[in-house]
């Protein structure tokens, strides 16, 4: 048992100047756990050609771990699995679970799992990608057999130093507001990088479609696989519940 990780280290594998990532990971993961970072890193200034160049880097990004002893790996970035394709984001997974003997959750899989825990096809997205980005990601999720049926941009603060890190909780709950009236069966605020907790947080307890966001998949999904638990609507209510995460975001001042 490890001093600050009794229940387990789960690494994180986090895009270069991604400031959510951690934030969000420590409000949402139950006490118990320890979040060991690493950074995945490429020269482009193009989002699209960031994703390309981070998924052949995978294994110099698991080498940073060294020897730490990983309950499981969270990969940090939906957008690779949109370029990657299914077929290569699961042979990736089922690769560095052979070979290095943990388990490794992307976001889009986190994501899908929890949408086939509560039985959701009718999905609405919540994108703060460009075009083409948003383009392939509907296309991920239609691979997946959900049907996608609405679609809401964010809009980024002026001045802001990135067009996803730099957004705010209150620009990806303005992007959702006209989702919350359609006949979802859920809605899904995309990006490891939109800070999303706060209009999650929101919404709990208010009826409407269950809202989640790739980072609220991503923990609950690497948390399980961390304990060697499989997805299932059972543990996923709690989460949607706000069962503990909302406390830890109140004390933070953030709703």
């Amino acid at each position: 048992m490890l001093e600050y990780a009794p229940r387990g280290i789960i690494g994180a594998l986090t895009p270069q100047a991604n400031t959510t990532v951690e934030p969000e990971f420590a409000i949402l993961l139950p006490p118990g756990y320890a979040i060991l970072n690493a950074r995945i890193t490429s020269p482009s200034t193009s989002i699209m050609q960031r994703m390309r160049d981070y998924l052949p880097g995978t294994d110099s990004y698991l080498d940073q771990f060294g020897v730490a002893p990983l309950a499981a790996v969270a990969y940090c970035c939906t957008g690779i699995s949109y370029v990657s394709g299914r077929d290569a984001e699961d042979a990736l997974i089922a690769r560095v679970k052979a070979e290095r003997g943990y388990p490794l959750v992307t976001a889009a899989r986190a994501i899908t799992d929890a949408l086939n825990a509560i039985g959701a096809k009718r999905v609405g997205l919540v994108s703060p990608y460009p075009d083409d980005m948003t383009e392939a990601s509907i296309e991920y999720w239609e691979s997946r057999g959900f049907a996608i049926t609405d679609c809401a941009k964010t809009v980024a603060e002026p001045g802001a130093f990135h067009s996803i890190y730099g957004l705010t909780g209150k620009s990806a709950g303005d992007a959702m507001a006209p989702l919350l009236e359609k006949p979802l069966d859920a809605i899904v605020l995309l990006g490891t990088g939109m800070p999303t907790l706060a209009p999650i947080a929101a919404r709990v307890g208010r009826g409407g479609p269950p809202v989640f966001s790739s980072m609220f998949a991503l923990a609950w999904r690497t948390k399980l696989a961390a304990d060697g638990d499989e997805p299932s609507a059972e543990n996923l209510a709690p989460w949607l519940a706000g069962e503990g995460w909302v406390n830890r975001l109140a004390s933070r001042n953030m709703i």
